[in-house]
Order: structure tokens, then sequence, then C-alpha cells
């Protein structure tokens, strides 16, 4: 006697190849989505920039409250003072040659 083995049904194939495109699908997304790994590493990467350029912003904010604390009237820098004449005004010394 032979036992005649059942085929698959339409049903379990439709099924498999649907599990198995979900699978891909969200391996997929994962991995390369709006919140898949990829993403996380270009988050990463753009972090460690914008630190390094607070860290410049605030050098840059902390050298120009030195300037203006030395401009300030409780603490006069002639230097400073005498440097800003000469940018802003146009000022020169008689003893100073100018070469343009």
């Amino acid at each position: 006697m032979t036992t005649r083995r059942p085929r698959p049904t339409f049903g379990v194939i439709v099924f498999f190849i649907a599990t198995l495109g979900l699978a891909a699908y969200f391996t997929f997304a994962a991995v390369q989505g709006d919140f898949g790994l990829f993403r996380r590493a270009e988050i990463a990467v753009e972090g460690e920039r914008l630190d390094k350029e607070l860290t410049g912003l605030r050098a840059e904010v902390a050298r120009m409250e030195n300037l203006t604390h030395r401009l300030s009237d409780n603490f006069l820098d002639l230097d400073l003072l005498d440097q800003q004449a000469r940018d802003v005004l146009g000022l020169v010394r008689s003893d100073e040659i100018v070469v343009r």
C-alpha cells in the first residue's frame, strides 16, 4: 500500500512567502530606516561635530567677553583702545609709516 503525501495547500505557501517578505522588510527598516542603525551612526557623528562647534563658539564668546570687559569704564586697556581707534577711525601716529 502506498501512501500519498498531501501537497501543501496554496494558503500555506502564501503564508510563508508573506512571512518571509515581512521579515525582510522589518530587517531592512531596522538597518536603513529613519530610526535604523545607519541613522543612529549619522546622529552620533553629527553630535560630535556639533560638540566641537559648541566648544569653538564658547571660546569665541569668552574672547568677546574679555574684549568687552577690557573696554568697559571700570577697566580700560589703553592698548586695546588704541587698536580700536586705529581700526574704526583709521587713525595713525605721526611716527608710523603707512604701507598700502
